[in-house]
């Protein structure tokens, strides 16, 4: 009777475990889910402020260096943030009328490219039946004993063409009131970014250090201390670095497009320092749009294929000695896991959320570095080998 017990009540406990961990589990997912679902929807609050505190990370360091020299915090700050301003706005700028060209001009290409592949298509089929005597005419519609004739037929294309045309018109128009419409909450989030800026760098230390005093032990005041600081220099460290790697990147990339007389090389240069934050799959992005403004410019030639490979040249010379030795190894992310974290961001945050991926992951793998919490994670992170 007593081992009868005893079994029952390990039974019992046995089973008590069970739906207590079945209840930390669906927890556990209903957690991750709510995450997902703020991430998903609160993500023009959060863009602005995740984009404003890599910025600022980015900034610190230099106000801090004029604040040793006894220059005020405020006009070290708006200083910087004016000099940070200044050359986007030039861009800006620069690139409207480009950006404006090819937003009207991207509907278009499809058809183009369409009547190109058609017309090699033809050629090719043309070769194969010289010489031959090709087939009669056979008319593809019900003619009613030829009451529609080839007049009619052309009548029909006529108007078919006409519909191809106010569909490529109404498409560029589309294009065009969808990028004016998002016009405005892009500047007021730039506005909203700046401003979050100037506060971080003029009161952000403050603050900090009213919570360091705060603490009650002197050695959670040491790990703190320590924590913000490391995380802080590694990382404005790793954005600043990536940010001139990728800034010379798209100069190289504008000036060598120029001298071959590339149409639009700045745009391009442009597009491939913002495309290089993405690791992989912006090189793969980066060749399908150069070689699309070489089908565009160059037709369906052998010269269509020098932009793309010009980007690829320069991207793997980046890439491949550039990046490793001036950031080193222990910078290095894993790839698979580098891929899975862009799609994730992709789908919460769209393209925005694909930029800032990469410094996140950074973020997160140095936080839980020096916090000395799931070193498992550590390691899958990393980059193997």
């Amino acid at each position: 009777m007593n081992m009868q017990s005893s079994e029952q009540g390990s039974t019992a406990n046995e089973q008590a475990l069970a739906k207590k961990l079945s209840r930390t589990a669906a927890l556990n997912w209903l957690a991750v889910l709510a995450i997902l679902y703020t991430l998903y929807f609160a993500q023009t609050l959060l863009l602005t402020l995740i984009a404003t505190f890599l910025l600022a990370l980015l900034i610190s360091p230099l106000v801090t260096l004029f604040k040793r020299a006894h220059v005020p915090r405020l006009v070290s700050a708006l200083l910087l943030v004016t000099l940070l301003i200044a050359p986007f706005s030039f861009l800006g700028v620069q690139l409207a009328q480009p950006v404006q060209k090819w937003a009207q001009l991207l509907p278009q290409l499809s058809k183009s490219l369409n009547e190109q592949l058609e017309s090699i298509n033809s050629a090719i089929q043309g070769e194969e039946t010289q010489g031959t005597t090709p087939p009669p005419k056979e008319k593809s519609r019900f003619t009613f004993f030829g009451w529609l004739d080839d007049e009619t037929e052309e009548q029909q294309e006529t108007e078919e063409e006409n519909m191809v045309t106010e569909r490529i018109k109404q498409g560029s128009l589309e294009v065009l009131v969808s990028m004016l419409a998002a016009t405005p909450l892009l500047l007021a989030q730039v506005f909203t970014g700046l401003v979050l800026i100037l506060f971080l760098l003029i009161f952000g230390p403050g603050l900090f250090q009213a919570y360091v005093n705060g603490l009650n032990e002197d050695s959670k005041r040491e790990q703190a201390i320590h924590l913000a600081t490391t995380i802080q220099v590694e990382l404005s460290r790793y954005i600043g670095t990536i940010s001139l790697i990728n800034a010379a990147l798209g100069a190289s990339t504008a000036v060598v497009l120029k001298l071959l007389g590339v149409e639009d090389a700045l745009l391009w240069g442009v597009l491939a320092a913002l495309l290089n934050f993405i690791p992989y799959v912006g090189s793969v992005i980066g060749m399908a749009i150069l070689s699309l403004a070489g089908v565009t410019q160059y037709g369906l030639e052998w010269m269509a294929l020098m932009p793309p490979a010009v980007y690829f040249g320069l991207n793997l010379i980046e890439s491949q000695f550039v990046t490793p030795t001036v950031l080193g190894r222990n910078m290095r992310l894993n790839p698979l896991v580098v891929v899975l974290w862009l799609v994730i961001w992709g789908w919460l945050w769209g393209a925005f959320g694909v930029l800032l991926a990469v410094p996140l992951l950074v973020c997160i793998k140095l936080a839980i570095g020096q916090l000395g919490i799931w070193p498992q994670w550590i390691a899958v992170i990393e980059k193997e080998g």
